[in-house]
């Protein structure tokens, strides 16, 4: 039996949600019992039968509030559920005053009441998103900019049907999720599956996401002279080995986005990536294999290791790419328990997203970690 003094959680698969859920609820223990709010993801196996599930979870348990979405693959801790049916929850005991649902294409407007009081800004938020949104990066990076931290993580649905999300009911579209007053501790960090191979090159020609020049070269030029001529030309090879990468401006710690190369004109000398690019932007070439995936979320651990600066960690949130896990780090559920074996054995819930939410961007091929830690002592 779990640690009452921590956030029960519990995990398990198979083809009924009904034996899954009386499983998980077996794991978590008793300590379900009098939570306020709690984390809910489900393989898209069992999408159709997420209100059923959330409404035996709810009476099961006597929390009164639930949010989460569907996944092509779930997580908890040191564990991977992909393909397959599956579901895994947490439990957490905020008081009810400190956290605010919320759901739609305008999730928190400027001024309505929300976790700390009317007027005032919520500080931080774990966001759930639907990938058929329009200007789904603007409504994320306006929400952010609504937090009094400037901060928001999370996931885009990878549900292979409808993308389900819970805010105490089912919901499609928009952002959904929680929203926590300042006295919530919590840490966050992003770690990339990628790393650069090059330096940073200006773009000097582009149209929608057609690069022509890069440093007063052809685009395909420069890339050549980074990844060699004969991957250049094997683009099935190099799509799922190459990347591009955008650097955030005005970010200190070298943070980037990645994207998808999507086309090479060998003729006309042309790149095409997974995102709009315009003359002077910036972009990097990265690659994307186990070694530098490995070494990324190590430094990533021990980046919020010193964040938590001693505290106890209560439980935590993983949303990790769709293409990371058994695709990148191997089998027995390796990127999971990396996490297990640098932080410790504590509750963790989670899915593999689309993409992922951290700050005010949304990027690909990561893994956000969100832990939620035990209050600083006056």
């Amino acid at each position: 039996m779990q640690d009452d003094r921590l956030f029960p959680y519990g995990h398990a698969r198979d083809a009924d949600w009904r034996e899954a859920l009386f499983r998980a609820l077996e794991m978590a223990g008793p300590g379900v019992r009098g939570g306020t709010l709690g984390f809910l993801y489900v393989t898209d196996s069992f999408e159709s039968d997420l209100p059923d599930i959330l409404s035996a979870v709810r009476e099961q348990t006597g929390v009164p509030h639930w949010t989460g979405c569907v996944g092509a693959g779930i997580c908890a801790t040191a564990q991977e559920y992909l393909d397959e049916p599956a579901l895994a929850f947490m439990v957490t005991d905020f008081p009810e005053t400190e956290f605010h649902l919320f759901a739609g294409m305008d999730p928190y407007r400027t001024g309505k009441s929300g976790p700390t009081g009317p007027g005032r800004p919520p500080y931080f938020a774990i966001v759930h998103g639907d990938s058929q949104t329009p200007d789904l990066p603007d409504l994320v990076r306006d929400f952010a900019r609504k937090m009094g931290s400037g901060f928001i993580t999370g996931g885009i649905c990878s549900s292979r049907t409808d993308g389900a999300q819970l805010v105490d009911e089912v919901v499609h579209g928009g952002l959904s999720g929680v929203t926590f007053s300042e006295n919530i501790a919590v840490a966050t960090r992003l770690t990339q599956g990628c790393s650069p191979i090059g330096p940073t090159h200006h773009i000097n020609e582009a149209r929608n996401n057609v690069i022509s020049r890069l440093d007063d070269r052809p685009a395909l030029d420069v890339f050549n002279d980074e990844t060699s001529d004969i991957l250049s030309r094997d683009l099935q090879r190099a799509a799922g080995f190459i990347f591009v990468a955008m650097p955030v401006k005005n970010d200190d710690r070298g943070d980037y986005m990645v994207r998808t190369l999507v086309g090479i004109d060998i003729e006309r000398k042309l790149l095409a990536i997974g995102e709009y690019a315009e003359a002077g932007q910036s972009l990097m070439f990265c690659k994307r294999d186990s070694g530098t995936a490995r070494e990324d979320l190590e430094r990533m651990l021990s980046d919020i290791g010193r964040l938590a600066d001693g505290r106890r960690i209560r439980g935590g949130l993983y949303f990790t790419c769709v293409w990371r896990g058994q695709n990148l780090f191997g089998p027995d559920s390796a990127e999971l328990r990396m996490i297990r074996d640098g932080l410790g054995d504590f509750p963790l819930v989670g899915f593999f997203a689309n993409a992922e939410i951290s700050h005010d961007k949304i990027y690909g091929y990561t893994g956000v970690l969100t832990l939620f830690l035990d209050a600083p002592t006056s």
